[in-house]
């Protein structure tokens, strides 16, 4: 449908105006130019709400003082286009943002090392991770910064795809980055390199409890690095198991199912409601399911896909749930390849709900045992089991606890 829509597009608006159109419409409800296009009413009618686009582009290609290039006005078009949903989940990705989208779920990509959360709230931009050993850490970036430009690009929710092409860029090259931390604006100039995201960690914490970080559901190894972590982890004595899900902004949903499965015995994970109110996508765990006690960490920056794993467990009782509120993304995006092969888009296509039927959109997840983090190490970056953080110590205690 698509090829077919483009290629009209051209033909008939250049071809033909709205009067002729009208007139040699007949009952057979089809429309001939020489002999070589048909198409129905309903087609005609659907064409006919891009007459205005076309006009512009016949101005610009007639008149506009350099040679444009068509390409990039399509791909500015359809981002237009989707900003008009005012959904800071749903945009499009030109070429090399697909490209470079599908580089980082294989766990490699060139950039400056940020992983980012845009609020539905305001709109604005937050820095949730900054990965070891980067540019952005050597620089000083630092976890909850808000990220405000990068080069010409002021950055929003509807901006950051853009920003993030930026970022991208060529090894060895710079690129601006601008944040907003207490009270200031802060200029940064990070040069850009290769960068491998490592999503799962894990250490054994005394009194045999094992510590599992997930820092996003979005590589095709994830779920063999949950597996090899929680045999290690087993195999080191590990009696009772705290999960971290803090910073978590989610990912594939099949990722969170995937873990679920781990700790959940043919059980209902996540369901949805499209636009027609319709329950529909009923995601289950496998039969078998590791009854290790289980604590699970989440603050503000937890979404999606962490809210789903959160939720499910608490619903079933399976875990404590501790930290703070986590952020309430609630609703669900395909990721769709457009018929070029070289981009796509992402929107919204539905509202999710824990197994109990409790909507976490704009709300979130309220833990069972709430542990806030003092404002002054909000910003720190803990070594991976570092007790100085008191939410993981509480954790601990809670999971030691669950021993006995």
């Amino acid at each position: 449908m698509k090829k077919r829509f483009f290629a009209l597009l051209l033909c008939l608006m250049l071809c033909c105006s709205a009067a002729l159109a009208d007139s040699v419409f007949g009952n057979g409800g089809v429309f001939g130019v020489g002999g070589t296009v048909t198409i129905t009413r309903a087609e005609y009618e659907r064409l006919k709400q891009y007459e205005k686009l076309d006009e512009v582009l016949q101005y610009i290609e007639a008149y506009y003082y350099k040679e444009p290039n068509t390409g990039d006005m399509m791909d500015m078009a359809i981002q237009g286009l989707l900003a008009g949903l005012n959904d800071p989940y749903t945009f499009y990705y030109d070429a090399k943002a697909w490209a470079d989208m599908w580089e980082e779920e294989e766990g490699e990509y060139t950039g400056i090392g940020l992983q980012l959360l845009g609020s539905y709230l305001d709109y604005t931009v937050t820095i949730t991770r900054v990965f070891r050993d980067t540019p952005a850490e050597k620089v000083g970036l630092r976890k909850n910064d808000l990220l405000v430009r990068v080069e010409d690009i002021t950055v929003t929710t509807e901006t950051m795809q853009n920003a993030v092409n930026v970022m991208r860029g060529k090894v060895g090259e710079s690129v601006e980055v601008e944040v907003y931390r207490d009270g200031e604006y802060l200029t940064f100039t990070v040069e850009r390199a290769a960068i491998h995201t490592n999503n799962v960690d894990w250490c054994m914490l005394d009194n045999n409890v094992g510590y599992l970080i997930l820092y996003q559901f979005s590589t095709e190894s994830l779920l063999q690095d949950f597996k090899t972590a929680m045999e290690d982890l087993k195999a080191q004595g590990a009696k009772s198991l705290v999960l971290d899900l803090r910073d978590n902004p989610g990912g594939w949903v099949n990722d969170a199912v995937g873990v679920a499965d781990f700790f959940l015995d043919k059980k209902l994970v996540v369901y949805s409601r499209t636009r027609d109110e319709e329950r529909t996508d009923e995601q289950y765990t496998k039969a078998g399911a590791d009854d290790i006690p289980l604590v699970v960490l989440i603050n503000g920056s937890s979404a999606s896909s962490s809210e789903i794993l959160s939720g499910c467990l608490q619903d079933y009782g399976r875990a404590v749930i501790m930290g703070s509120q986590s952020f309430g993304k609630g609703v669900m995006q395909y990721v769709v390849g457009l018929s070029d092969n070289k981009t796509g888009m992402q929107f919204t296509f539905c509202e999710y709900f824990t197994p109990n039927g409790n909507s976490v959109h704009g709300i979130g997840i309220t833990p069972d045992i709430a542990v806030e983090m003092p404002a002054e190490l909000k910003n720190k970056l803990f070594e991976v089991g570092d007790m100085a953080d008191p939410q993981l110590a509480a954790a601990w205690e809670e999971a030691v606890r669950q021993q006995k």
